[in-house]
């Protein structure tokens, strides 16, 4: 037995003393040899091509994000290591590793770090028709987080997600938007189309897959930084060959009015995947007319509000004295329990205007949140519906030929169904 298990097992204990009552223990870290062992396992390198009618424009999310803390954690005194991401090219999720308290590290610092390398190297990356240098060019989900990583300094221990709009791809000349996913461990993200027309619910057309250790919920594949106190036998060449071998890779074709949902394991584990859809399909009823009009991020704020909400209910004992049932059993687990809530929506002038603006002020810094990115990322999609934040920019009109945006806060879009032509490929190294 080596060092870093006899300390995860110590660490294990003292832990235990501090979540009485609690259904299930947290995350754990996974020592360096047996991550190394096991990377080629999880690595997926998949591409998904929906050849549906796609007009000629690049394409961007309109997000919000929401996390909590699970009160049975908060009464314990634990901190929430969760981070999100929620900006108009690349959306975020990592769940640190909070047993690394027990080592006196702040869990929390490397999550919120990692996202905010990630964002600062994809907007600069990825923004429509802004002239970029080759060697600083987007080359894919894999370089730009093993980049991101190579920027940070905190020490800690996460999962990771990433979804990334990549608007390079084209087919027929004409440019075929599609989001790169990015999996490490077991944060999940679930992709939402109107398959059935434009006055169809909401159906699940593509979802990741969550990469533990031996099957067990409390050891996902992780990337850390971590020192002897942890572990003595750690290499930073270890967190390259996660990104590089252990990663999940997909690149799924993206339509306007395509819902993403994005979560850590607090959400998958309690809820299952129907569940999740059922919540979306009735805060974002069909639309009564053909034209797509962008959600208000008010509701979409809502949504991600109320997944957080359900996922800790599961751990309440319900009706008859039982706990509801979760895909890891009944009364799921107590855990921290971050979400991303996104709609793709088209990329417009205004959005180049606001991240311009956001770019020569330097803003950066404040991008990532405990809550993500909330009063800037999706100001190209707002208008003056009675919800919206009083500090959000009045954008009335840029979607104007699509319809009036004013009238119609709720309707999403579908998507038309004639078929496009030959494939290109998405960017994924």
């Amino acid at each position: 037995e080596n060092s870093c298990a006899r300390c995860g097992a110590a660490a294990l204990q003292g832990m235990a003393a501090h979540t009485e009552g609690m259904l299930r223990s947290p995350t754990f870290l996974v020592g360096t040899e047996k991550q190394r062992g096991i990377l080629d396992e999880f690595q997926r390198r998949d591409q998904h091509f929906a050849e549906e009618y796609q007009k000629n424009k690049p394409l961007c999310f309109s997000a919000r994000a929401y996390q909590k803390t699970h009160p049975g954690k908060m009464r314990n005194g634990h901190k929430d290591a969760d981070a999100t991401l929620a900006s108009p090219m690349l959306l975020g999720v990592a769940d640190g590793v909070s047993q690394l308290e027990e080592f006196g590290m702040d869990a929390s610092e490397l999550p919120n770090e990692l996202l905010r390398s990630c964002e600062y190297l994809g907007m600069s990356q990825l923004i429509p028709d802004r002239p970029v240098n080759p060697q600083d060019g987007y080359r894919g989900p894999v370089s730009l987080l093993k980049e991101a990583y190579e920027e940070t300094e905190s020490l800690g221990s996460t999962t990771v997600l990433l979804a990334i709009l990549d608007n390079s791809t084209k087919i027929h000349g004409k440019i075929h938007p599609m989001v790169a996913v990015l999996t490490i461990g077991d944060c999940e993200l679930l992709m939402l189309r109107r398959l059935q027309g434009r006055n169809s619910h909401l159906q699940a057309v593509f979802h990741t897959e969550m990469q533990r250790i031996d099957g067990h919920v409390q050891t996902p594949l992780q990337l850390a930084r971590v020192d002897e106190r942890v572990d003595p036998e750690f290499d930073e060449e270890l967190a390259l060959e996660v990104i590089e071998r252990g990663s999940a890779v997909h690149c799924v074709s993206a339509y306007e009015g395509d819902i993403i949902v994005m979560g850590s394991d607090g959400v998958f584990d309690n809820l299952f995947l129907d569940e999740v859809v059922d919540i979306c399909n009735q805060a974002l009823v069909p639309p009564k007319t053909g034209t797509f009009v962008p959600t208000q991020p008010a509701l979409l704020s809502q949504i991600a509000k109320r997944i957080v909400e359900e996922s800790h209910a599961k751990s309440k004992v319900g009706k008859g004295g039982l706990l509801p049932e979760t895909p890891i059993g009944r009364g799921g687990k107590m855990d921290d329990t971050s979400v991303v809530v996104s709609e793709v929506v088209e990329w417009t002038k205004v959005h180049s205007e606001v991240w311009a603006q956001v770019r020569r002020q330097r803003q950066w810094k404040n991008v990532v949140t405990c809550g993500g990115m909330d009063s800037i990322g999706c100001r190209g999609c707002r208008d003056t519906a009675p919800f919206v934040d009083h500090e959000e920019v009045d954008l009335r009109g840029h979607h104007a030929r699509d319809g009036p945006a004013h009238q119609l806060p709720r309707q999403q879009s579908s998507f038309d169904s004639e078929a496009d032509g030959d494939r290109d490929q998405c960017v994924i190294a």
